[in-house]
């Protein structure tokens, strides 16, 4: 296995030439070139193509040999680029890996970050940013990351040990620990690693090729495999691998990582949509484990930042002609672009989404019309509950609509009671992509802690579920199949509703009516015209 097609390609100063092609990169790596091209901030990154994953996966030999000689010739570029040294004592370089097809699939498939973190480079960055605190969050994340998804070593023993910590120390949460209790921790997370048999190898070439082929491998998922299956994506060929120099959204209440949409992808309204966390990595946002704060946390710390993103957005948004999710990350002040990619949407957002970008004249009506096709004008209708009820609780919109089903505390019950022919709630403390059966099945989502661009809230939005996140007074006692809502306790498989306009959580079964959206009856004049 030799030739061009093989060969890695480079996204930065002096990058490759001629077009990028998400067929051959993947669409995530095909948009950061785009970033790139439109003069919008993005760390230098090279591509191992999807042309590589089947082999990969297949583990045949020709395939590895292509994949580390890439590896090594695009490591090479970036050092030059970055002018820092993968595992250098004083000026490291640290990449992250992350994966995508040609066809956006947010959060079913594998990213590690933090790659080339060694006991020698964590004490390098530290020279160079005069951060440890900074240095051991990163160390402590490689480890979980590496351990995780290369080694397949389950996530709750990490949990348990910061549990322990965020204990011990008597601080409210993770993100509240100093740099010293931050270098115990990573040092509990790499005995732990150790006793599993998944440390990472202090050569931090052999970290990123490890990192590489699990991204790789991670496209044969079950989570990837069932999303394709359920969004008629099965005829891709492969992901792609990307590595891309980091930007360390935890340096600081001057950072942080964060999610914006172009447009509101739950309703369409034409206002900038964010999720921002600060002193924090993306993992931390996307994940759903941590509750983010909106765009005005944003503005507030960090006003010219705001400013850059609002601006980018927009450039974005005239660039691609679509409203657009972009991942972002603040190092020390600075805004970085990480990704873009048509936003995942409503139905009901679709249609004024469509129908605004005609009317503004970014796109046409012929356009417009072939992008809500397949939109069922009934599906897009404007649910709400006949009748106003006491609310139990209240949580964050993440995706509107109403829903009225039986609590499930599992995907597992959550398909089991569909099957049954019965409305379900999946209710969570936090979900995951591994959770995509069950969204499928569910006709409505609550979560105890996370935000609105989750991958999982996104995933909810794509296939039209109300969903609810960030319900602060839910406590979930899985073993013995019960909740509490504030003081009210709910049984599995009690009834529950989720009001998607209000954000309010009910108790009890209740009826529901549902109205057309405004923009339906214009598309239907542009379909009778058009026809």
């Amino acid at each position: 296995m030799n030739g061009r097609r093989y060969d890695p390609v480079f996204i930065g100063p002096g990058g490759s030439p001629g077009p990028i092609l998400a067929v051959h990169v993947g669409s995530k790596a095909a948009e950061l070139a785009r970033l790139a091209a439109l003069r919008l901030p993005v760390p230098p990154a090279f591509v191992l193509p999807t042309a590589l994953c089947a082999g990969v996966v297949a583990g045949d030999e020709a395939a590895m040999k292509a994949l580390r000689k890439g590896l090594v010739e695009g490591i090479g570029w970036l050092e030059q680029t970055m002018k820092r040294r993968l595992g250098d004592a004083r000026a490291p370089l640290l990449v992250s890996v992350r994966s995508g097809a040609e066809r956006s699939m947010p959060g079913m498939l594998d990213t590690i970050l933090d790659v080339g973190m060694t006991g020698a480079s964590v004490h390098g960055l530290i020279r160079l940013t005069g951060n440890p605190r900074m240095a051991f969050d990163s160390w402590r994340r490689y480890i979980q990351g590496h351990a995780e998804i290369v080694g397949g070593v389950a996530p709750g023993g990490f949990s348990a040990l910061v549990d322990d910590m965020v204990r011990a120390e008597g601080v409210a949460n993770e993100a509240e620990l100093d740099s010293e209790a931050l270098e115990r921790l990573s040092g509990q997370f790499l005995a732990h690693a150790v006793r599993h048999g998944h440390a990472p190898p202090d050569d931090p070439i052999e970290q990123i090729a490890e990192a590489a082929e699990a991204v790789y491998r991670s496209w044969e998922g079950a989570r990837a495999r069932e999303y394709r299956r359920l969004n008629g994506l099965e005829g891709l060929s492969g992901t792609a691998v990307t590595v891309q120099a980091m930007a360390f959204g935890n340096s600081g209440g001057d950072s942080g990582a964060g999610v914006a949409f172009s447009r509101d992808p739950a309703t369409g309204a034409k206002a900038l949509y964010v999720d921002f966390l600060a002193d924090a990595q993306g993992e931390d946002v996307v994940s759903g484990r941590r509750s983010p704060a909106g765009l005005g946390l944003l503005a507030r710390r960090m006003p010219e930042v705001a400013r850059l993103l609002e601006e980018g957005a927009r450039t974005l948004e005239a660039a691609c002609r679509d409203v657009q999710d972009i991942e972002f990350t603040v190092e020390r002040g600075k805004l970085w672009f990480l990704q873009t990619r048509p936003a995942k949407r409503t139905p009901r957002a679709a249609l004024k989404i469509a129908v605004d970008l005609a009317e503004e004249g970014l796109i046409d009506r012929a356009e417009a019309l072939v992008r809500v096709a397949e939109i069922d004008l009934a599906a897009a209708r404007v649910a709400r509950f006949a009748e106003a009820a006491e609310p139990a609780a209240r949580a964050t919109v993440a995706s509107p609509g109403v829903a009225c089903g039986r609590a499930c505390f599992t995907s597992a019950r959550a398909v089991e009671t569909a099957r049954a022919g019965e409305p379900a709630i999946l209710v969570r403390r936090d979900t995951s992509t591994e959770d995509v059966a069950g969204f499928a099945a569910a006709d409505g989502i609550l979560t105890a802690v996370g935000g609105r661009t989750a991958h999982a809230a996104v995933v909810a939005r794509q296939m039209g579920k109300a969903c609810l996140v960030g319900c602060r007074s839910l406590a979930i006692d899985e073993p013995h199949g019960v909740a509490t809502l504030g003081d009210r306790k709910v049984r599995e498989g009690d009834f529950i509703a989720l009001d998607g306009a209000t954000g309010e959580v009910s108790l009890g079964q209740r009826a529901m009516i549902a109205e057309d959206a405004p923009e339906a009856a214009i598309v239907r004049a542009w379909r009778k015209t058009a026809a």
